[in-house]
């Protein structure tokens, strides 16, 4: 899902991993990028910041990126941190404003060098920014509250119920394009927090999210998961247009990790069995 519009924060926080290895990213100051300025990773990819591979996101989104233990962990941070390993630089991430996402705002004044955040690539994004390779297939989901009776959308409408959603994200456009005005929630976060403060009683978002909640006993005595959405939806990483170098290296990681096993290695940690379906 692309998930935008989900805070007005004026500021963003930066954070550090120290690569694959290291599994994380560590808050360390500011509101900048600040660093010693531009350079040129391995190969004579551009880089925002000499020495790092500048990775836009915004918090939380599990299991794609979120904080765990004082560090940035996630499926996404993983993969950002091999590309980061072929081009000999350390990832950074800035945890950003999520509405500057779809129109690339923060690549074009080159504070980050990449996005990552659990991105639909769409036709209308890529007006704004370059994609790599799709690197995960996702799906919409239905979650409800268990006492509200709701498996399937349908249920909602026929049983009045209340719809919420993560702020402009392929989850909410998906909803409205059912009929339904969804209540529109900041963070997958805020979502959560909608079902158990009964604000909402159910919520489209996508399966992996679901998934992740779930695996908490007490997400999994509250709610109940309903139907699965095959939306067609694929995520990608997104570049400043133009920034063939880095899409080349992105693809590049993507491609090999899958082909070595690495890709399932990290899939399997952070999301779960990897479908047989996937490439």
């Amino acid at each position: 899902m692309f998930r935008t519009a989900r805070g007005n924060r004026s500021s963003f926080r930066i954070r550090t991993a120290a690569g694959a290895a290291a599994a994380g990213a560590l808050l360390v100051a500011g509101c900048s990028s600040g660093g010693e300025g531009a350079g040129e990773a391995a190969g004579g990819v551009p880089v925002v910041e000499k020495g790092h591979l500048t990775t836009c996101t915004h918090l939380p989104y599990p299991p794609f990126q979120f904080e765990r233990d004082g560090k940035v962990v996630g499926f996404d941070v993983a993969l950002v941190d091999l590309v980061a390993s072929r081009l000999k630089v350390e990832q950074k991430i800035l945890d950003t404003p999520f509405e500057n996402f779809k129109t690339g705002a923060f690549l074009n004044s080159g504070e980050c060098d990449l996005a990552a955040a659990g991105m639909t690539i769409t036709d209308e994004r890529k007006k704004n920014v370059d994609f790599s390779v799709p690197y995960f297939d996702a799906t919409q989901a239905l979650l409800a509250t268990k006492k509200s009776g709701v498996t399937t959308l349908a249920d909602v409408k026929a049983k009045s119920k209340k719809l919420g959603a993560q702020a402009e994200t392929t989850g909410e456009s998906y909803a409205k394009a059912q009929g339904f005005d969804p209540v529109a929630f900041e963070s997958s976060d805020a979502v959560l927090n909608g079902l158990r403060t009964g604000q909402v009683d159910a919520v489209v978002i996508d399966y992996p999210v679901v998934q992740g909640w779930l695996k908490d006993p007490k997400n999994a005595a509250e709610f109940a998961l309903g139907q699965n959405i095959e939306t067609g939806e694929q995520y990608g990483f997104s570049v400043k247009k133009g920034n063939t170098a880095l899409v080349a290296a992105i693809d590049k990681a993507i491609t090999d990790a899958k082909a070595d096993g690495t890709y399932k290695k990290l899939y399997e940690q952070w999301i779960g069995p990897l479908p047989q379906a996937t490439p």
